[in-house]
């Protein structure tokens, strides 16, 4: 049964956990201030201390009492917020967000959502909002309030349902310490969206820095094959385009790679179900959106290349 975001936003102040939609992936979200409740949110996920949350807030007023945005993140918040976008900043006020949650680091992942009851839920709390995705570490981030509620609903006191998750992956980080423009993990904002913006950016170097850099990331349960022209004895096949003809399991029959982000961890879990002996990809290109969606299709067969 779904919560208002009021009761979502009560169970944060409460220093519990609860479950909210994005317009990325479902977040198992905290207060960032509140170390024990950011703890049990590492445990609910087996997730590595050692890899840092995102923070979540209402606006960029917000965002600049937790973060130092300088003149590169203002121009990339004003371009790309409210979105699928995280900036990675020098930490301002270590006490808004607890050292838990920044994974020791002297710098802070900042984004500002656009799902509007994620919205409500962050102007009803007052405060940042840690919210990795709402899966245990590892697996296909959930991308429906079921699969949300399946995978850590046991940990939650709150859970909204805000309907299927628009985008389907995760934010594009970006980190811009030291006066340079890294891109640390890519996502819906696309490489050539943000160069549009800053210039020319760098390849980021201390991944450490941003969540989701994991080798096996993204993983369900049957093991991932990409590049796969057609299926194996006991696979299921996720086509792409046109040739994906009469398949069940199709990305995007019509080639839409944003098509194809929505529907990737729902189709990866609903395949998985079936308990196939793999789960096989096809080829997804490399431009644009395909960029982010090709990232995680490698850490779901664990590796990176």
């Amino acid at each position: 049964m779904s919560q208002t975001p009021l009761q979502a936003a009560q169970a944060l102040a409460n220093g519990d956990l609860i479950l909210l939609p994005t317009e990325t992936v479902y977040g198992l979200g905290a207060d960032a201030s509140n170390a024990e409740a950011v703890a049990a949110i590492f445990a609910a996920k087996g997730r590595p201390k050692f890899n840092p949350l995102i923070s979540h807030v209402v606006d960029v007023d917000a965002a600049a009492k937790i973060g130092e945005l300088g003149p590169l993140g203002l121009a990339l918040a004003d371009a790309f917020w409210p979105g699928p976008f995280t900036l990675i900043t020098p930490v301002v006020d270590a006490r808004r967000v607890c050292d838990l949650a920044r994974a020791g680091l002297d710098s802070v992942a900042i984004r500002v959502p656009a799902h509007p009851v994620a919205r409500a839920v962050l102007a009803a709390f007052g405060a940042p909002v840690v919210a990795p995705s709402a899966n245990r570490s590892g697996r296909p981030s959930p991308t429906t309030f079921t699969d949300a509620v399946e995978e850590t609903g046991f940990a939650v006191s709150a859970a909204v349902d805000g309907g299927p998750c628009q985008v389907g992956l995760e934010s594009t980080v970006v980190s811009v310490l030291g006066g340079r423009v890294a891109l640390l993990r890519p996502g819906a904002i696309t490489r050539s969206e943000i160069e549009a913006v800053v210039g020319p950016i760098e390849e980021g170097v201390e991944g450490h820095r941003s969540p989701g850099r994991l080798t096996l990331h993204y993983a369900p349960d049957a093991p991932v094959r990409i590049e796969a022209g057609a299926a194996r004895d006991g696979e299921i096949l996720l086509g792409f385009g046109p040739d994906a003809g009469e398949l069940r399991w199709s990305l995007s029959p019509s080639g839409d790679l944003r098509e194809a982000a929505a529907n990737l961890f729902r189709l990866l879990r609903e395949a998985d179900r079936t308990r196939p002996t793999g789960i096989a990809v096809s080829p997804i290109p490399t431009t644009g959106l395909g960029e982010a969606i090709n990232d995680r299709l490698r850490r779901a067969a664990g590796f990176v290349g």
